[in-house]
């Protein structure tokens, strides 16, 4: 279903000026016994305001969201300064990132809309969702070529596409009732994959026809929250509920699981993957949190690192090839980075 932007719904102003903090070296940091790997963090200078699900398009500069202080933020990973960007008081931005243009897009989690903030200029331009709906854009991903704009809305059980410069949102329904549509990811050959938090399925989207498959994973008190792929097409998700991380073969319709260090008690959440193909999740169940490396060539868990400010929850992560590094954001109150690829 397509649903037009009006044009009052399409608002272009001017973001406050950036409220800038002080340099500051990383507050913490692991020493790597054999098996860990490097992981380092900065105290985020806006307290108990849930930093999370940082982005850098260069390497340089990492942007995130305050989720319970209503801004934008970036971190100079140079000098260790912050800079912060009023939203609207209530908005609850849930997740950014920046898109192949230089902008960041964010999602206006408990306001109904999508954002897109042009850090050369400071203008906010707002997309409004058209009638409330969906109501909680959740989290942002790019299709492949970058024209398209992909989310999920947990609460309104709905996929979504926003097409930037013609502001039209197609909107897909999921139809398996209060399913959660949580992570997102994008496969090689265009597919968008999501995970189903509320139920034990994933869902596919063709974005030729916006058709939704469902798939039903063999456990049925299994819940994926976050999901990526690997280069091969495969689909990776992590089992909250159970302790699980698993994958979907698209080419075989097989699944695969093995349950997590520490097992039940798990709680995997955020995830990305490597330039290895390596899997790597955040056990939140135990404290401190465990960063984790899964090796699908072997099938071994070959690295456990505890979070060094504890994590409290590590909730969504992004792989940056050029530095070999992952970045999340922690209820610590935390930006980290985890050195899983260190660079010679």
């Amino acid at each position: 279903m397509r649903l037009a932007v009006s044009a009052f719904a399409l608002t272009a102003f001017l973001a406050p000026a950036c409220l800038t903090s002080g340099a500051l070296a990383q507050d913490f940091s692991s020493e790597p016994a054999e098996g860990q790997i490097l992981i380092e963090e900065w105290t985020v200078p806006y307290p108990d305001t849930r930093p999370r699900d940082p982005f850098t398009a260069d390497g340089e500069t990492v942007w995130f969201v305050g989720q319970r202080g209503d801004y934008l933020a970036s971190l100079d990973t140079a000098t260790g300064a912050f800079e912060q960007v009023a939203l609207n008081e209530g908005d609850g931005p849930h997740n950014q990132i920046v898109g192949p243009d230089g902008m960041v897009w964010i999602a206006g989690n408990r306001a109904a809309y999508i954002g897109r903030y042009d850090p050369e200029t400071g203008q906010m331009l707002r997309i409004d969702m058209p009638d409330g709906h969906p109501r909680d854009p959740h989290t942002l991903i790019f299709n492949n070529d970058g024209t398209a704009l992909w989310f999920s809305a947990q609460g309104a059980n709905t996929i979504g596409r926003l097409i930037p410069g013609e502001w039209a949102v197609d909107i897909v329904e999921v139809p398996t009732e209060s399913a959660r549509p949580y992570g997102v990811t994008v496969t090689p050959d265009g597919m968008v994959w999501v995970a189903l938090l509320g139920t034990n399925k994933l869902a596919m989207v063709d974005p030729e026809t916006l058709q939704l498959t469902e798939i039903v994973l063999p456990r049925e008190t299994a819940r994926p929250r976050r999901i990526g792929h690997t280069s091969d097409g495969r689909v990776w998700y992590v089992d909250y509920a159970d302790g699980f991380v698993g994958v979907f073969d698209p080419a075989t319709n097989a699944v695969e699981e093995w349950a997590a260090p520490a097992g039940a008690e798990s709680g995997p959440y955020a995830m990305a993957v490597d330039g290895q193909d390596r899997i790597w999740f955040v056990e939140t169940g135990v404290e401190p949190n465990n960063f984790v490396g899964f090796d699908p060539a072997s099938e071994e868990f070959f690295s456990q690192t505890p979070v060094p400010s504890g994590g409290g929850t590590v909730r969504h992560m992004q792989y940056y090839a050029p530095d070999g590094v992952i970045w999340f954001g922690a209820d610590t109150n935390t930006i980290g980075r985890a050195v899983v690829e260190p660079q010679e």
